[in-house]
């Protein structure tokens, strides 16, 4: 009998996948399934390992959803809106290192998405975004929630997919995984419309592996470009380590910490790179950038030799490039992303190659030789850099018993938790920015926060999808009365799903950093920045199921986070009114230089 050209095919598929059940011997059958795309699209989150999925029902993912009720290894989250869905689902991946899902539908369910995703591509986070569509025949026409996903999303995503066939779901799923985890990370997003999530086709299997020709990352940097990085580091005679959320994202903290300490070199973080190098370490020179340390950011400024690790020269780290390109130094850069590279600044040893495999071979480069750095140049560097430390330029009033001083909650909460496993998640201000320079971090992946992007409102849905992950951790979300009214609604989610995270809001009734340039840049014209009519958030806790608190002292810090501290399984919103005059420093002026740095407000 001859065969036909469906069973020759459908053969083939079996062969190239691994099928669904096959056997103990690796043996793969060629009678495939028959199973809706929704079901397919299922199958493969659970073989990629998904544990939850963050999402939003609507009429274009319904099909979607019905799978999803059929089964019970993915636990579904229900957000009570798609931007806090993707938020929640990027929490979960930079606390993790896991690919954070989200599900929306389409139209507004898509747009309202955007801004998470968004955020996730900026920061570099490894993230699968599935949208509903409406129906293949409908594309085109303006049919109801119709909208040009693949269109809307491309310039804010690594890749996305549109799947017009049902049969396509599985390798697409498995390219959108490697995708998004592979290489320098980033969201993708698949497109699904709603008949093809809906058409029964044969099912062979998750795909055990992809190849993707136009895509193949570079993981292992040059030899002979690492060796002179070597040399140059070893010669150099005011060195200088600058890291950021590369160090991070591809798990080489390890590596970052054992070279620093082989070498004895200063080093710094950047925003995103905070916790790569433990902050307690005298080497570590603090943050540096707009509101960097006098000692990180002159560090950056004068060093003859720099070593720049997973890090973009971003315009918050160094400021305005002419002053930055003064001095002459050599930079060294490493990156996995080439196009990162020169792209600001312009570097002399490029390694385009992953930064836990560079470092590796950097490492054991430094062991196989015998070249060490001179001991009297480094001794010398490091009384200068010592110099810049001795003023602490994050001194603040902490004598003040009348008011609550932003700075003294944040040191608090550091003190308190600086031993215990806790994750710090952040909105976006001058909360932000005082949580990054006064809780120490000592490990990576603790601080969770919207670097490039500067998204207001991240803080409690990063804070619901780590609590998540890490349900014995204590997850605390630094906000502002203003950035935390745009995803609270996000409470309510909280207590559906038991993810008793802890609120401490820095209320200085103003639209902070927005108040403090208008105070430095526009002779104290405070337009719009003034925050009228706010809730009473302790009313608005308990209204949500949650417990409230009202701090105006600042005596009652201590007794209050020890309160919250003990209230394990409640989320608690603590609402402490701060300092309204209160600016965030030292802080260098958009336009200026690194080291043209205003350190308080005798320098206004």
């Amino acid at each position: 009998m001859e065969t036909s050209k469906a069973e020759l095919s459908s053969a083939a598929t079996a062969q190239r996948y691994a099928a669904h059940g096959a056997s103990k011997s690796g043996a793969v059958s060629a009678e495939a399934l028959e199973l809706r795309g929704a079901e397919i699209l299922v199958k493969g989150l659970q073989a990629e390992g998904v544990k939850f999925i963050w999402g939003y029902p609507g009429g274009a993912v319904l099909h979607i959803y019905d799978a999803f009720y059929k089964q019970d290894t993915i636990q579904h989250i229900l957000v009570r809106h798609e931007q806090a869905a993707v938020h929640a689902a990027d929490g979960y991946a930079r606390a993790t290192g896991d690919v954070g899902v989200a599900l929306v539908t389409s139209g507004p369910g898509v747009t309202n998405a955007v801004t998470g995703i968004a955020t996730a591509y900026m920061d570099s986070i490894p993230m699968v975004i599935i949208t509903g569509q409406v129906p293949t025949h409908a594309i085109g026409l303006d049919a109801f929630q119709e909208c040009d996903t693949v269109g809307i999303t491309r310039p804010v995503v690594k890749h996305n997919f549109l799947v017009k066939d049902a049969r396509e779901i599985a390798s697409t799923l498995k390219k959108a995984f490697h995708i998004a985890r592979s290489g320098r990370p980033g969201p993708v997003v698949v497109d699904i419309p709603k008949d093809v999530s809906f058409k029964k086709v044969p099912y062979h299997g998750y795909p055990a592996a992809v190849e993707m020709r136009s895509y193949n990352p570079v993981r292992k940097g040059h030899g002979g470009q690492i060796r002179k990085a070597l040399q140059l580091l070893l010669t150099a005679k005011r060195p200088y380590i600058y890291t950021g959320g590369g160090v991070i994202a591809s798990n080489a903290c390890a590596e970052l910490r054992t070279l620093v300490n082989m070498l004895g070199y200063p080093v710094t973080n950047t925003l995103m790179g905070l916790g790569a190098y433990p902050a307690s370490d005298r080497k570590f020179l603090g943050m540096l950038g707009m509101h960097g340390t006098v000692e990180a950011n002159n560090a950056m400024q004068h060093c003859d030799v720099l070593l720049a690790v997973g890090a973009r020269f971003d315009d918050r780290v160094i400021g305005n490039p002419k002053h930055f390109a003064q001095n002459e130094r050599k930079i060294i850069h490493i990156d996995i992303d080439p196009s990162s590279i020169s792209k600001r600044v312009r570097v002399d040893i490029p390694i385009v190659g992953d930064v836990k495999d560079v470092l590796t071979e950097m490492i054991s480069m430094f062991n196989e030789g015998s070249a060490k750095p001179d001991s009297g140049t480094l001794a010398a560097w490091w009384e200068v850099i010592e110099t810049w430390r001795k003023p602490d330029c994050l001194k603040y009033d902490r004598s003040n018993k009348e008011v609550i001083k932003p700075q003294y909650v944040v040191e608090t909460l550091w003190n308190m938790t600086r031993d215990t496993d806790a994750y710090v998640t952040s909105d976006v201000g001058q909360h932000q920015m005082w949580a990054a320079q006064y809780y120490r971090f000592d490990e990576p992946r603790r601080w969770i926060n919207s670097g490039g992007l500067g998204t207001m409102g991240v803080g409690i849905p990063y804070a619901m999808g780590i609590k998540l992950a890490k349900p014995q951790s204590e997850v605390y979300c630094v906000t502002g009365e203003g950035s935390v009214q745009m995803c609270i609604q996000e409470l309510s989610t909280c207590l559906q799903y038991n993810t008793p995270i802890k609120i401490v809001a820095l209320n200085n009734r103003y639209l902070g950093m927005v108040r403090q340039w208008q105070e430095l840049e526009y002779e104290g014209r405070y337009s719009q920045s003034y925050m009228d009519a706010l809730p009473n958030f302790v009313k608005l806790a308990e209204a949500y199921g949650h417990v409230g608190l009202l701090i105006e002292k600042p005596q009652d810090v201590k007794p209050t986070l020890r309160e919250a501290r003990k209230l394990k399984d409640r989320t608690v919103f603590m609402d402490f009114r701060t300092d309204p005059t209160e600016n965030v420093f030292p802080m260098v002026k958009a336009g200026m230089g690194l080291t043209e740095m205003l350190l308080g407000s005798e320098d206004l």
